[in-house]
Formats: structure tokens, sequence, C-alpha cells
């Protein structure tokens, strides 16, 4: 099983990148970032830096300098998943979305019995306080049972105060996210306690009308909150019956809302997803991956938690009946394969689609203080690529990963859309 991905140590705690920088939604060509202690301690053009100028590496033509991607939704990859994978599987996972670019990644639990739930999340402890995870993400077990997905609907359990609690009290801190659907038992209280513990909240797998979902989204009173994976899980927008997805759209272009988007070509069309860009931007959009176990893995069957799925194609799917393709169950993809499809499929300019693998999910997660942006005082993690959005190098707080194992993007980018 692969190690962790190890930092490369730099000669000294200082030294400079150059190439062109896409942060803080604009793209600035032929920028210097210097790196000091694990911290970005200047950035701008390479005609401005106000050091020796014989210090500046050399011009980089073509290469991509962005921030770290930050992942909100991420069930596990290189074939573990973190709601059933043992320790090593589960750092194997981390590992290899760090090496494709992602430095800030959340890792979801899905719907389970209360104790293997609450086991699930101590499991998860020791990934984030080594750093692997910036936080754990629940999904479920508060949700529909008309708009499971691929979770267990024998898990789905109504609105339950006295289980969040022991949930948040078993994760320590680390819980920085909870799927709910908005229909749910005891909302209300719900929020409150996530309120209180300084978690965010994401409605989805829902079957609410918009009043319902409204009515929800006022009831976070402007704190923040998120849509766990927009279209996916809910009933489709109607005329008549506009159900969740309009009521969030309109939250999020009015601010009070990010909703997640899984663009990669499985979960939403290329449209859609150009769709949701134009109407309410970009500082209200998160893309995600939802991956699971077959990120970055070849077609074949794999767990998400107690259920199988099947991946043909780079598509995973529960076994359905004859005739039936089943559900979709999760993503294959990294968030740059991600980011590379909106760019290039949904035509999403590069500075939009950055901002919403980095600013967006950060500031929707509260990290935005430390992570998400290239600029001076934040955490020094850079992803490097080449014109073509693939991976060269990742720095996490300033020092270089190995990612020579990295599997080249451009292999595992599915295309069927449904």
């Amino acid at each position: 099983m692969p190690s962790r991905p190890e930092p490369v140590e730099e000669p000294s705690g200082r030294h400079l990148v150059r190439g062109d920088l896409v942060s803080s939604g604009r793209r600035l060509d032929d920028a210097v970032v210097l790196v000091e202690e694990g911290r970005i301690g200047w950035v701008g053009p390479a005609t401005s830096w106000p050091g020796d100028a014989g210090d500046l590496p050399a011009p980089a033509p073509g290469r991509l300098l962005l921030p770290g991607l930050v992942d909100v939704h991420c069930h596990g990859g290189a074939g573990h998943g973190f709601p059933e994978a043992d320790a090593e599987g589960m750092r194997a996972a981390a590992d290899h979305h760090l090496r494709h670019g992602t430095t800030t990644l959340i890792g979801s639990l899905v719907s389970a019995p209360a104790d293997q739930l609450e086991r699930r999340v101590r499991a998860l402890l020791p990934l984030v306080a080594s750093g692997r995870l910036a936080g754990i993400h629940l999904e479920g077990p508060f949700l529909s049972t008309a708009r499971c997905g691929a979770q267990d609907p024998r898990s789905i359990v109504p609105g339950d105060p006295g289980l969040l609690r022991r949930l948040v009290d078993a994760g320590e801190g680390a819980i920085r996210s909870v799927t709910l659907a908005p229909e749910t038992a005891r909302l209300t209280e719900l929020l409150g306690i996530l309120a209180a513990a300084g978690v965010t909240p994401s409605f989805g797998h829902t079957d609410a009308s918009a009043r319902m979902t409204r009515a929800a989204i006022a009831a976070v009173g402007g704190r923040r909150l998120g849509a766990t994976h927009l279209f996916n899980g809910m009933p489709p927008l109607h005329s008549r019956a506009p159900g969740p997805v309009a009521a969030c759209l309109a939250a999020a272009a009015q601010g009070s809302m990010v909703v997640e988007l899984i663009g990669d070509g499985v979960h939403l069309a290329d449209e859609t997803v150009a769709t949701v860009f134009a109407l309410v931007g970009p500082g209200q959009i998160a893309l995600t991956t939802d991956a699971m176990a077959a990120a970055g893995m070849p077609d074949g069957r794999y767990p998400l938690g107690p259920m199988t799925v099947e991946v043909v194609g780079g598509v995973a799917r529960l076994p359905g009946e004859p005739g039936d393709a089943g559900a979709i169950a999760g993503g294959t993809a990294r968030l740059l394969d991600v980011v590379r499809r909106a760019v290039r499929n949904a035509g999403v300019p590069l500075p939009d689609a950055v901002t919403a693998a980095t600013a967006t999910p950060a500031r929707l997660l509260g990290l935005d203080s430390e992570v998400g942006d290239v600029v001076p005082g934040r955490r020094a993690d850079l992803l490097i690529t080449d014109a073509d959005l693939e991976p060269r190098a990742v720095l996490l707080t300033g020092r270089r990963v190995d990612t020579e194992r990295a599997t080249p993007a451009g292999t595992r980018t599915p295309t069927e859309v449904h």
C-alpha cells in the first residue's frame, strides 16, 4: 500500500515560486510567490519583486500556480473509503487526493447505525490530528429515505438531537459539516446544536418543497450554509414544483448559501454547471468530487459504507435490477479533474473554476483565514500545473509533496451524463 506522500524539504525555509498565478479571482501572468516558513510572504508580478533580481527563478511560461484545492465532500480514493477502511487505507485515500493537488480535504461518512457512525467518527480523528484531513463531514443520518441515493435507507433516521450531540462530542471539534434534509424532524434543534459547535449545516438528500426549503434556510439565520451536491439526491426542478433546487439557487444568488456541484460529467451535465456559474457566480459555488474508494482506480467493485458499488467506465453505481442502471454512488474523479472539466467542457473561466475549488469551499467551512487563496499570511499550500491543468507539483505548508505516483489525471475523466 502506498505510504504517505512525504514532503520534500526545500533548501531553506524561504524560497520563491514563479509562474502564472490564478488566485483571488484573477490571473496574474509571470507572478512570484515568496514562501517563508510555511506561509505566503509576498505575492506579485516578477517585475515588482522587491528583492534581488538574481534570486528570481527563471521565467516559466505555461506554468500555472493555483491555491491548494479544497474538497468539502470526499468519501475516499485509491481503493479505500473513509466510511469503512482501516487506518492505513484511510491514510492512502487522503494521500491520493493530496498528490493530485487537494491540500485541504474533508473526510465524508455516510449514514450508518449510531454506534457504528460514532466509531467511524473516532477512527477519523487521528487523520485530522495529523493534518491529512481538515475535518469530518457527516452525510446523514438525518436524510430523506425517498431521496437516499446510494445511502442505506435502513440507517436513515428522523432528526435526533441526542444522537447529533453524541456524534459532535465524539468528533472532539473535528466535525466541520453535516448534511441533513430540511424536512427531518426537530430541524430547529439540530441547527442550534450545529451552530453552538461551529459546524456548517448543508441541506441535501431531500424531498422537501421549495417553501419548506426556504423556511429551513431562513432558520439557519444567516450563518454558514451549504447545499449538498445540488440537483443530486433531490427532486428535479419543475415549473409547477420547483422544489429544493429552486430554493437553493435563489439563496445562493442572494449570498446566503453555497451550493456544491459535482462537475464530473456524470452527476451533472456540463451545461448545468455552466448555468449555475452564470446564475450565482463562483463565490457561491463549491466544486466537489463526492469521491469514493474507486477514485484513481480501475473499474470493478468497491465499498461505500455497507453498500457495494460497481464502477463501469469510471461511473460508480449501485447494482440495479435488469434494465435499471442503478443509482449513482459517488464519484471517481479528483478535484483537479473537476476543475479541468469545468474549464474545458463547461466553458467556465479558469479564475472562476479555481475560486469555486479553493476560496469558496474554504469560506464555507470557516477555514478561509488559513487556506483557499494565495495571499500574504495564508498557509503556503500551492498546486503547480501545466497549461492543461495536469499536476506538476504540490506544496503543503511550503514543502513539496512527492507526486511521482500520481495517476495521470486525464486517464479517468468520465464522460457519461445522467
